[in-house]
């Protein structure tokens, strides 16, 4: 008897450069376990880096390139355009929310472009969690769960970007948010709770205040140990590599190896 294919969600995606080098994990699982839940990540073609940072000079345009173009593509497909890395996020979604409310900068860098067709923010920008969320369900991740994280204390680390600005990420509460411990408690695991969870690693200022960037980072870690945490999960980059370089000494994974570990496809969430 043949099986009735399910038709694959389609969404464009912008993995960015780190996920190509020191955060593969995080790249690698994203796609396997989108795959597993029926949403095919269709990778933008000739992508550039995001810049890393959004700058808010707005005569600032050729950092902002890159996203636009991304952007645009996605629009053209018809499809929401998906990121993983929370500084991509970032910078993506404040160049979208730039182009749809500021038409002063967005035609500057539509007259830069100089293409056919002007874009002026339509498409949708969605991060990993949010597509997870929203578009998949938690509930249907919960079904889908093979090898539960039945007693794991699990401290979600979101850090200062994937939540901030509020007014244009609008993905949570940036004060009390909640989507990654709704996403670990779908996988069976406990969320701890604990203050630090949304501040920041000191990631951007570890070039030139290495001893400031070591104080918030074992704050975050401290902090989350004092309450019971066992792991840490985060969706960026800059923070895991943060945490672990000031002496994390409990595992700091990406969250997209957690919930690949709950759907079977993957071993071990505690390799660092």
């Amino acid at each position: 008897m043949l099986r009735k294919r399910t038709k694959m969600m389609k969404v464009s995606y912008f993995p960015g450069c780190t996920l190509k080098n020191k955060a593969v994990q995080l790249d690698i699982y994203a796609r396997k376990c989108a795959e597993a839940l029926g949403v095919s990540l269709e990778e933008i073609e000739n992508w550039q880096c995001c810049g890393g940072v959004f700058s808010t000079a707005k005569d600032e345009i050729a950092t902002k390139l890159s996203s636009v173009r991304a952007l645009k593509e996605a629009k053209e497909k018809n499809r929401p355009l998906v990121t993983v890395c929370s500084a991509c996020h970032n910078v993506i979604k404040q160049t979208n929310h730039a182009m749809s409310t500021d038409a002063e900068f967005a035609g500057k860098v539509n007259r830069y472009m100089a293409e056919d067709t002007d874009y002026a923010g339509e498409t949708e920008v969605m991060h990993y969690l949010e597509m997870l969320r929203d578009l998949v369900g938690f509930d249907k991740i919960k079904e889908k769960v093979v090898k539960p994280l039945t007693g794991k204390k699990i401290a979600a680390y979101y850090g200062c970007l994937l939540l901030r600005p509020n007014s244009v990420m609008k993905m949570d509460n940036p004060e009390n948010p909640r989507i990654i411990e709704d996403l670990i408690r779908a996988l069976g695991a406990e969320p701890v709770m604990y203050a630090n969870r949304n501040e920041c690693c000191g990631g951007y200022v570890i070039m030139e205040s290495p001893s400031l960037a070591e104080k918030k980072s074992q704050a975050v870690v401290e902090n989350a140990k004092s309450a019971g945490a066992e792991i840490i999960t985060t969706a960026c980059p800059l923070c895991r590599y943060n945490l672990l370089k000031n002496g994390a000494d409990i595992p700091v994974i990406y969250f997209t190896e957690l919930l690949a570990q709950a759907l079977g496809l993957k071993e071990d969430t505690d390799e660092q």
